[in-house]
């Protein structure tokens, strides 16, 4: 199993300093990480991805809100392969109507995409999971809406979260799933009560063996009341120590 970052774990020290915090990131051990919003920082990511040997196989961008070819100019720069929409709020999925314009849009924006070499994803939140279509979650009604080339990353936290078991959603998913997000904690809405991988309610062993197609799992705290460096290091010694 390979193991990235999501950048936005660290995002206050990253706008504090952007090359020190890449050098902590590679000194605990990440080889690969995961941008959010790169566009604006991508020659800064360049070279201390070029300095640390890190690799940025995914990045969160917003595909429906801002410049697409901008975004995929960027993500190649960064030899960034997929690019994942991190956030469609969740007055946009309460309805077939809403739902089916944004299939659309991201149907569209990876039809852009693969003229960069670039596959297009999405990620959810919990609404997305709490909000029913015709019996089923919104997640699952808009991935039968989705071309084929488009991945799914999924918040396995946040899917509980929003009521749902992790395991039986990513296997309803099957193989659109190349990405999860993997953190830990009481599953609710307090991230600052986040905890590392394997220290909460999320049994992260179940979640990762369920993700079938699975290219890579991504460490992530939305916050964290302690060291965020100390908790991304226990989530990754976890991990590496574990069975996956």
């Amino acid at each position: 199993m390979t193991y990235s970052l999501q950048l936005y774990s660290v995002r206050k020290p990253l706008e504090e300093d952007l090359a020190g915090t890449m050098a902590r990131v590679a000194e605990l051990g990440f080889t690969k990480v995961e941008p959010y919003n790169f566009v604006a920082t991508a020659d800064a990511l360049a070279a201390a991805f070029t300095r640390h040997g890190i690799t940025a196989p995914s990045g969160h961008a917003p595909l429906l809100s801002a410049d697409q070819d901008e975004i995929f100019a960027a993500a190649n720069k960064l030899g960034i392969t997929t690019v994942i929409d991190p956030y469609i709020p969740a007055e946009q999925w309460q309805t077939e109507e809403d739902i089916q314009e944004t299939a659309a849009g991201l149907n569209a924006a990876a039809k852009k995409g693969a003229g960069y070499g670039i596959r297009v994803g999405y990620h959810n939140h919990a609404w997305e999971l709490e909000s029913k279509i015709n019996g089923t979650t919104a997640l699952e009604y808009f991935e039968t809406l989705l071309d084929p080339e488009l991945v799914l990353e999924v918040d396995t936290y946040w899917v509980s979260v929003g009521g749902a078991n992790a395991v039986d959603i990513l296997t309803s998913l099957g193989e659109r799933v190349k990405y999860i997000h993997i953190k830990d904690g009481p599953l609710n809405n307090d991230t600052k009560a986040q905890l590392p991988a394997g220290q909460g309610e999320v049994p992260i062993w179940d979640v990762i063996g369920a993700a079938k197609s699975l290219e890579v799992g991504v460490v992530e705290f939305d916050d964290y009341a302690g060291d965020i460096f100390d908790g991304i290091a226990e989530s990754l010694a976890f991990l590496n120590a574990g069975k996956a």
